[in-house]
This record gives structure tokens, sequence and C-alpha cells, in this order.
């Protein structure tokens, strides 16, 4: 039996982005076994590949259009999309080198098209709080930004946080973590972010750390804290005890609300 988390009904954001990005391009090589003969966004959590987990909250949102970049397995990958049939429209983008975060994203721009979209890691699995996450980032944007990230408190996850990756400041205003620092939050795999924030930006390969850091010091980056639950999935042992975790029939961490 397949189960899909339950969401909130749908909200229409205060930027209400219609076109998304989700980077599914990536070799998982981590995650292997599990990854030998399939891309980690096609793997199962509660009977659902993370892929849909992905795309069932962005048409939560509104969003209507959806490009999916793909390379290891990347037939699996655009087989699947052509077998789903509910929206919203997804458009999968081979790429026959890697082009790493940053890159992917800046191939897929004809796509996005030239207002706000989000960005989603393809490996990203969250629980909403009482307003969906994704409403929450179109929420804090503003025309004087260029991208809006969703942090996570590295006391909450489920797995190896590391030394966390920014400090926060008043307004939402985050900070890299210096040298030796431990900062308190990671990177969420989830953005909201404006095409102009590529402009000037190297063809093939980059890391979406490169406009983050343009960003950052130009004072245009912001973040949000997401108050519901994050997996960080890596290994296969952390996708098995993501999948304890929301299907455990007991209150606090099982939070997951199936139906």
């Amino acid at each position: 039996m397949t189960f899909r988390p339950r969401t909130a009904p749908r909200t229409a954001p205060r930027t209400a982005p219609r076109t998304a990005m989700i980077l599914a391009a990536g070799l998982a090589t981590r995650m292997r076994p599990l990854t030998d003969f399939t891309a980690k966004p096609l793997l199962t959590l509660g009977g659902r590949t993370l892929l849909d987990h992905a795309l069932d909250r962005l048409h939560d949102v509104g969003v209507e259009t959806v490009a999916v970049n793909a390379f290891w397995q990347a037939d699996k990958v655009a087989a699947h999309i052509a077998a789903r049939r509910e929206p919203p429209r997804t458009v999968p983008i081979r790429e026959t080198v890697l082009l790493d975060t940053g890159g992917g994203v800046r191939n897929a721009l004809d796509v996005l098209g030239p207002d706000p979209f989000f960005v989603i890691n393809g490996d990203a699995l969250w629980l909403d709080g009482p307003t969906p996450a994704l409403t929450r980032l179109a929420g804090a944007w503003t025309d004087d930004v260029d991208a809006v990230l969703l942090l996570h408190r590295t006391f909450q996850v489920h797995g190896e946080a590391g030394r966390g990756d920014f400090a926060l400041g008043p307004w939402g205003v985050p900070r890299r973590r210096l040298e030796r620092e431990i900062v308190p939050y990671m990177f969420a795999g989830v953005q909201l972010m404006h095409p102009r924030l590529l402009a000037d930006t190297p063809q093939g390969a980059f890391s979406t750390n490169l406009v983050w850091n343009r960003a950052l010091a130009a004072g245009r980056l912001r973040a949000v804290v997401h108050d519901g639950h994050w997996f960080h999935l890596s290994t296969p042992p952390d996708l098995a005890e993501a999948e304890e975790i929301l299907l455990a029939p007991v209150t606090g961490d099982a939070a997951w609300p199936w139906r």
C-alpha cells in the first residue's frame, strides 16, 4: 500500500512562484548499494519516491512547472516523470556532463523563466510546521534579495550535521561559518532564487555556493529557519532511520501525518 503525507491546504504565498527546479543529477555514491541501479531521488520512503514527495509539496503551493535534471540513471528518472499523472507539469533535463548545483540550475533557466523559482535538492525531505516551508520562503521574499535559503537547526538533525553551515543574524541575514567555528544552522536543501543571481556565471559546472557568496557580499541573501521536521538522507542507514521514525506509532519524533 502506498501512503502519501497529508499536506496543509494549498496556500498562495505572497511571491507565488510558479516554477521550480529539483536537483536530481548527483551520483549518490554514499547511498550505495541502494543507488547502484537507480537515482537517489527515485528511492522510496513511505511507499513514495523522494522525487514525488518534492513534486507533491511544490504542487501544494501552486507551482505549475518543474524542471528536473538527471545524469546518473537519467533514463529511469525520465521514465518515472513520464509515468506520473499528477501535476505539476514536470520537464526532465538530461545532463551529458555533471554541471553541479549552480550549473544545473543555469542550464534549466529556459524552463524556469524570469521570475523567482524554488530549487530543491533531490534528496530533501521535510515535514511542514504550521505553515508550509515553501510558503514561508516566499513570504520572506523582497525585491532587494536574490535568494532565500531554508535552514534547519543542527541539534534537531537526524544524522550527522557536522559543524553547521550558517549563523543567522537579525532580519534573517545569514553568515558563513568561520574556520573552527560551530554554528547552529545547516542548509536544508530548499531555496527560493531569482534568475538574476546566475547572471555572469561561468559556463559548465559550478556550485550554488559561488552565487550565494556573491549575494552574501552584496547583502542580498536571506534565510528562514525551518519549524518542522527535516531529514538528512545521505546514507542507507539515514533512509532506514527516516522510515522508522516516520512510521513509528508513537508521538514525538513520529510526526508524519499518514493518510
